[in-house]
């Protein structure tokens, strides 16, 4: 769909809602793998796991990849995968496509542009409000890819059964397991990711870089907003290559400002009854074990998923929504 002219109607908030649940699913079954490497690494080391000559060792993304396939099958890679899925068709679907229509909400009645402020508030509520929703899911995940083979601590048949298991075992609050320091992982990953490729699609389109000499001529400036903007608005090579590298910042910036969360946030969900008493003395263990540089474990896998994600992510929503929208008047 590369080259698609946008669409006379723009895209619907239901349009941009269900796009973007669809594009994190396709985003996670091309990233899954390196999204369990990721969760493999941030966990290793951690107190309660014995430091033995036995134990196995991750050393790298290629490393802890190969390790688990020789070890565990290649369908441990993408163990939690229907967990993830339910995540995203709840938690992307509010955190990215309610997006635009919250930032609509908090602009200024009659601006002309969004300013920053208000696209970092916009990220923050979006993000907030997706955890809130998805946290039961994004737990289960963790679990399912934080176990190896030879772990038989709290090991699950079903997706289903985790479910059942973690609320009888550990109560109802044992799905929200974590979910202040995910709140605040994604209030971060949110203005890390959804602003910065605002900002920078806003910057390619303006600067003309990606446009074409249509464009150019015309004179036109695009819209600041995710959603596909109106022919009056925006030239027509608002396109791939585009939206490839305002993803790729976007990813790259959310994995830098995330990753300590991202690090506190995966130990403390993935932890038994009684190991931390908070998300802070989460932290502070992971401190006094492993020092600051603990807060970056894994930062290579984190960029590689969270940058690939990004970037199969939002092309995806971009031609999903602009799809839906062509495809709207015959619906009609």
């Amino acid at each position: 769909m590369v080259g698609l002219k946008p669409p006379e109607v723009p895209p619907t908030a239901a349009m941009k809602f269900v796009s973007a649940g669809m594009a994190g699913c396709i985003a996670d079954l091309c990233t899954f793998p390196l999204d369990t490497a990721k969760v493999r690494l941030q966990i290793q080391g951690e107190v309660r796991i014995p430091r033995t000559i036995s134990s196995v060792e991750y050393r790298g993304v290629l490393g802890t990849l190969s390790t688990m396939v020789r070890t565990e099958g290649a369908r441990s890679l993408y163990r939690g995968l229907a967990a993830g899925l339910q995540r995203q068709m709840s938690f992307a679907s509010i955190r990215i496509g309610l997006y635009d229509s919250v930032k609509q909400l908090y602009a200024p009645k009659g601006a002309e542009n969004t300013g920053v402020s208000t696209r970092l508030l916009a990220g923050c509520t979006t993000g907030a409000v997706a955890v809130a929703c998805a946290q039961p899911t994004d737990v289960v995940k963790v679990r399912f890819q934080a176990r190896s083979v030879s772990d038989s601590a709290r090991r699950y048949s079903s997706t289903v059964d985790a479910y059942r298991t973690i609320a009888r075992e550990e109560g109802i609050h044992g799905l929200w397991r974590g979910t202040m320091p995910n709140i605040a992982r994604n209030a971060i990953i949110n203005c890390g990711e959804l602003v910065t490729y605002d900002l920078l699609k806003d910057a390619l389109l303006r600067a003309q870089l990606m446009t074409g000499e249509d464009a150019g001529e015309r004179g036109q400036v695009p819209s600041l907003s995710l959603q596909d903007p109106t022919p009056s608005s925006s030239p027509p090579l608002d396109n791939v290559p585009c939206h490839f590298v305002a993803a790729f910042g976007a990813g790259f910036c959310a994995t830098v400002v995330a990753s300590p969360v991202d690090v506190v946030k995966t130990r403390y969900m993935n932890a038994g009854p009684g190991q931390y008493r908070s998300a802070l003395s989460c932290l502070l263990a992971l401190l006094v074990q492993d020092g600051p540089a603990g807060l970056y474990k894994g930062f290579v896998p984190s960029f590689l998923r969270l940058g690939s994600w990004n970037v199969v992510m939002f092309v995806s929503y971009e031609q999903l929504q602009r799809a839906m929208a062509l495809a709207r008047p015959g619906l009609a």
